[in-house]
């Protein structure tokens, strides 16, 4: 119940649905992700360790904000541990989660442009990523990438209205979930790395 509602508030936050600075309900909450009061704070917990949620003594637990500052240390930490991750799992040929990518690849082909549209875009970015983290196989690369990348993700979605550039963001996935399932770690690390330097360079274009 606590991952349930932990996965649920993750994206929530992560994309935005719950506002930056706005207090987080517990009675609301608990009766909206059909969860007991325990799991919930135990979901909150998590989300506070990865700087989602902030909690202060006799006034709440509160979103938080989104810090644009922050994007050149995210970004750091992304160019080198990212395509790491692809490279990896290249090298498994998408491991246990072949199945999955395979899927991915196969609708991603199949996706009209109103599902590129800005909320689309950043759910299916969101989505490959994490698929390419598991298929790396090394849980520690997959918790610390998922942190970063939440945190990415949340800027991103704070300057997305001005970035016309989603769909090919998006549609690079394509030739990374390739290269992955073809087994070319090589074509796979330099895909997500000009992914994510791209990803870096359209956002401070527009801040």
């Amino acid at each position: 119940m606590a991952d349930r509602a932990f996965l649920r508030l993750r994206d929530r936050l992560i994309f935005l649905d719950i506002v930056p600075g706005m207090p987080l309900n517990e009675a609301r909450l608990s009766v909206e992700l059909g969860v007991g009061r325990t799991p919930l704070r135990e979901a909150i917990k998590r989300l506070d360790s990865e700087h989602l949620v902030v909690t202060y003594p006799r006034r709440g637990t509160f979103a938080t904000t989104v810090d644009i500052t922050a994007l050149s240390e995210i970004s750091q930490v992304r160019e080198v541990l990212e395509p790491l991750a692809a490279k990896l799992a290249a090298q498994r040929r998408g491991g246990r989660e072949r199945h999955e990518l395979e899927t991915l690849a196969r609708e991603l082909d199949a996706l009209g442009a109103d599902e590129l549209e800005r909320d689309g875009a950043l759910r299916w970015d969101n989505r490959v990523h994490r698929a390419v983290y598991t298929a790396a196989g090394n849980a520690h690369l997959q918790d610390t990438l998922e942190r970063y990348s939440n945190l990415a993700t949340r800027i991103w979605c704070v300057a997305a209205d001005r970035m016309p550039q989603l769909q090919g963001h998006v549609e690079e996935h394509a030739t990374l979930l390739r290269a992955v399932l073809d087994g070319d770690p090589d074509t796979a690390q330099a895909v997500m790395l000009h992914h994510v330097r791209d990803f870096e360079e359209h956002i401070r274009q527009v801040l």
